[in-house]
């Protein structure tokens, strides 16, 4: 598929809010509830309540204004680094860092951690954990070879890239362009976290249909291999539902460390 047939997010732009609200409010049947809620935070808890991924300094380059990803990380790392390609994305998670009326409502999320990590007790206290952590929410530039430039960032120990890659590449090029920059952000034996479609050609946000690249499981892991990185965990969510908001065949859940 000619990857210009759709919008793509990083040139066009698209509302926030209301990507939010169709994909992610409890205002909503929350269609795909299921896939992009329940899949990914069941993954993230699991992956750090082992322990093994801890330190410093997370970045996290992922799509969109996204908090629900990172309320399990916020308990292993001083420092979370945002750093986002969109001003409407940097304005709507400020809103929700600052607690200011309006933000975004991420009740939902906080509810499914706690209820997995068998800590219902602590609901009340698991955003304010995250909006603690966020040391800050930064513009970047993916195009430059220091996507911060002036700006150099600390070596992080983690890197999450949440359906970012899959919305920013036309092509497996940039795919491993953009991986690479991503990965010259970790430490040595640093890790990744990739959350992406499989077989996904697009999404919408209201009337208006954007890309997605199309590649499947053996090309990310084909890649990650061929950028140096040791893959750890995989695992998979296969699409039940059907509907026209978005196309995919399923979501994965990647973890790799850099070797030596």
């Amino acid at each position: 598929m000619d990857p210009c047939t759709h919008k793509l997010y990083h040139d066009e732009g698209f509302d926030v809010r209301q990507w939010l609200e169709q994909y992610f409010s409890d205002k909503s049947a929350l269609v795909f509830g299921e896939d992009f809620m329940l899949f990914p935070i069941e993954c993230f808890a699991k992956t750090f309540s082992e322990g093994h991924i801890k330190g410093d300094v997370l970045i996290d380059l992922s799509f969109g204004p996204m908090v629900h990803h990172l309320f399990a990380a916020c308990e292993y790392f001083m420092h979370i680094i945002m750093m986002k390609i969109s001003d409407q994305s940097i304005m709507e998670l400020k809103r929700w860092v600052d607690e200011r009326t309006g933000a975004f409502d991420w009740g939902r999320a906080a509810k499914l951690h706690v209820a997995i990590e068998g800590e219902s007790h602590l609901l009340e206290k698991k955003e304010q954990n995250v909006r603690s952590a966020l040391y800050h929410v930064v513009k970047c530039d993916v195009e430059k070879e220091n996507m911060m430039d002036p700006i150099v960032l600390p070596p992080a120990n983690c890197v999450i890239s949440f359906w970012l890659l899959d919305a920013i590449s036309k092509d497996q090029d940039d795919y491993m362009r953009y991986l690479r920059k991503f990965s010259k952000l970790l430490k040595p034996r640093g890790h990744i976290i990739l959350v992406g479609d499989l077989d996904g050609t697009y999404y919408t946000v209201g009337k208006h249909k954007y890309h997605i690249f199309t590649y499947d499981e053996n090309f990310v892991r084909k890649t990650l291999t061929e950028e140096g990185f040791i893959i750890d965990s995989y695992k998979t969510k296969k699409r039940i539902i059907r509907d026209d908001q978005c196309d995919y065949s399923a979501l994965f859940y990647i973890v790799a460390h850099k070797g030596k």
